[in-house]
């Protein structure tokens, strides 16, 4: 027999133990690596029941490969990461303090960075309020700007932001702007090109329709953060778009909230962006333009808490399981989008049932319809257990805030769903703060000033085809 023929008569086997191994390795990847049991199931039940299609479809999609090119492109500190005990002075801190006191196990909570002293945080309501402090602080630079957003659209808040950037790079300030992928095709030109050609360094986060990045395409960096001289910064979850500006007309206004922040956690929001910026372009900032070391301005205490499909996988989700177990009096929560977990949304019911009075404000009229359905539904395990819930009126609220016991505050860009904790780039603060956390909690009375409670009455009034549309919508929760 010839090479050919038995090349010919033996293929198949040879395709099947090709097969057979390709599924066996994919499965033993899936065992060895998957930490969630029912995303380990459907993986393994794939490669199996489509034993080429499925290793291939894994090996896009299920692999991850962004903790180790994080790692490799990780850039030298500005700031440590590190996870070793705060310092005894800070411990003292919350001490001898009796409404911070309680928290100190939860500030202790395995996390990127330590917790500062010193700190100043300012809530910003809306564009017409956040952005021209953003653009004023950019304008008295010196040194340098850094500045990383999901979305900066071509219209009248992206060119007010455009305008300033690019006069702060003819002052001879270095001038670094981070624009996520997807987000830059939010709205058409795209404000890369428009930045580029004015002189502003403009990056894009991991391109999503490039073939070899591909694999890559549904981790977004959400993150919006805006760093002045290493001095200043200011991060939330707030995009540049003038559906933010309420002053402005737009088709779809947006109430929204970010914070100027001043003190040793700007730090860590620098860090945060070199890291993200070495990711995307292989710089890696350094030098005094780039330094920080800001001095104390307030007295509350502060981290970065950052979040991502790499070494900060899951770091938002235990966090906010830590502060709602935690809980003794009160959990306050804004959300957009809220399509917590699982283990979340036990813990948001063990809480009520310890008499912990839970509120969740979310947008009446969501912008994304599947995502309100999805919430909808799992809405029912908390309006059972009497969590008080209330839909905000127009406009649509994208405000995130999450406050416990009047003492401990979250902000920033996440949201309560399975993508800002387990697929974007995100970054929030952690912040213990009486004073800070009253603040906020007025904002949360004026928004459920303005909101309507959803009864369990009205909840089970809901006919059975929105049911079943809602329950549809859940089952796509962790895609959403």
């Amino acid at each position: 027999m010839s090479p050919t023929e038995a090349f010919a008569a033996s293929w198949p086997f040879l395709v099947g133990v090709a097969e057979l191994l390709a599924v066996l390795l994919a499965t033993a990847h899936v065992v060895l690596r998957k930490d969630n049991v029912s995303s380990a199931i459907g993986w393994v039940g794939l490669i199996w029941l489509a034993p080429v299609v499925g290793p291939l479809l894994y090996l896009i999609l299920g692999v991850n490969r962004i903790e180790r090119r994080g790692r490799r492109r990780r850039p030298r500190p500005i700031v440590a990461r590190t996870w070793d005990v705060e310092t005894p002075e800070l411990d003292q801190r919350f001490v001898r303090d009796p409404q911070l006191a309680p928290f100190l196990s939860v500030a202790r909570v395995d996390n990127a960075f330590p917790i500062t002293d010193g700190n100043a945080i300012d809530p910003l309501v809306t564009g017409d309020v956040a952005y021209p402090a953003m653009v004023a602080a950019i304008a008295r630079a010196q040194r340098s700007v850094v500045m990383a957003t999901y979305i900066f659209d071509h219209d009248a808040a992206g060119a007010m932001f455009a305008d300033a950037l690019a006069d702060a790079v003819a002052r001879g300030v270095e001038v670094r702007v981070l624009i996520d992928a997807v987000g830059a095709r939010y709205s058409a030109p795209s404000m890369v090109r428009t930045l580029r050609r004015r002189g502003v360094r403009t990056a894009t986060f991991m391109p999503s329709f490039i073939p070899w990045t591909m694999p890559y395409w549904n981790l977004r960096n959400h993150r919006k953060v805006l760093v002045i001289d290493g001095g200043e910064g200011f991060v939330g979850g707030m995009n540049i778009r003038a559906a933010c500006m309420l002053s402005v007309p737009t088709a779809h206004p947006t109430l929204d909230m970010h914070f100027h922040v001043r003190g040793p956690v700007v730090a860590h929001l620098a860090q945060v962006f070199a890291e993200d910026w070495a990711f995307a372009t292989r710089e890696r900032l350094g030098g005094t333009a780039f330094a920080s070391q800001p001095s104390a301005a307030g007295n509350i205490l502060a981290r970065g808490l950052p979040d991502g499909p790499d070494y900060d996988m899951e770091r938002l989700l235990w966090k906010r399981l830590a502060l709602v177990s935690h809980a003794r009096q009160r959990v306050r929560i804004v959300s957009p989008y809220f399509l917590p977990e699982t283990r979340l949304l036990s813990a948001l019911r063990l809480a009520v049932m310890r008499g912990v009075c839970v509120e969740l404000v979310l947008p009446g009229d969501n912008n994304l319809r599947f995502v309100e359905w999805a919430a909808t539904h799992q809405l029912r395990a908390l309006v059972e257990v009497g969590c008080a819930i209330y839909l905000s009126a127009a406009p649509f609220d994208h405000t995130k805030l999450f406050v416990v016991d009047g003492t401990a505050v979250m902000i920033g860009s996440s949201n309560w769903d399975p993508r800002s904790h387990r697929l974007n780039f995100e970054l929030d603060l952690e912040c213990y703060d009486v004073a800070f956390a009253s603040a906020m909690d007025a904002v949360i009375d004026e928004r459920i000033a303005a909101s309507h409670r959803l009864t369990p009455e009205e909840y089970a009034q809901r006919g059975r085809l929105r049911r079943l549309r809602d329950g549809c919508a859940w089952l796509l929760s962790p895609y959403l």
